[in-house]
């Protein structure tokens, strides 16, 4: 399950970039351009904790030079998580991450694979919402709508 929620947290975020992109007005609105790169932040935060690897927030926080380099972090960032994922085991996903900036100092790495895909999923609609309000058609993105068409 864990693999499917990230798969479709990768597919929807992609899907959600693409249209945005195809819709200038929405690619270059700074309030949606800030929404993206904060739900980037938040996915890059966990991908680097469940990987050992240091978050350096002043590095992060950056907004990307482009609209294309946003969309190669998002990308580079699922492939982070899919290929972790891929060999990952129970053990790997009973692992306990502690961090000051965990709600409560920690989590399991199930736990924060789950945390990052709810938290893409709830901003996600919000992106939804700016990008009609640029005239644009926001992609569909059910999970189990997903589920069925990959067969």
């Amino acid at each position: 399950m864990l693999r499917d929620l990230v798969a479709h947290k990768g597919h929807a975020n992609a899907a959600l970039l693409e249209a945005t992109r195809a819709n200038g007005a929405a690619s270059a609105d700074a309030e949606f351009r800030d929404l993206l790169h904060h739900v980037l932040i938040a996915d890059r935060f966990w991908v680097l904790a469940i990987l050992e690897r240091p978050f350096v927030h002043d590095d992060e926080a950056r907004p990307s030079e482009s609209f294309d380099a946003l969309v190669d972090r998002y990308a580079g960032t699922q492939a982070l998580a899919e290929a972790w994922l891929e060999a990952a085991t129970e053990d790997d996903l009973a692992r306990v991450l502690e961090n000051v900036l965990i709600p409560g100092g920690s989590c399991s790495v199930a736990q924060a694979l789950v945390q990052a895909c709810l938290h893409a999923h709830g901003h996600r609609a919000q992106c939804a919402k700016l990008l009609r309000r640029n005239g644009g058609m926001p992609p569909p993105s059910d999970f189990i709508a997903w589920l069925a068409a990959r067969g």
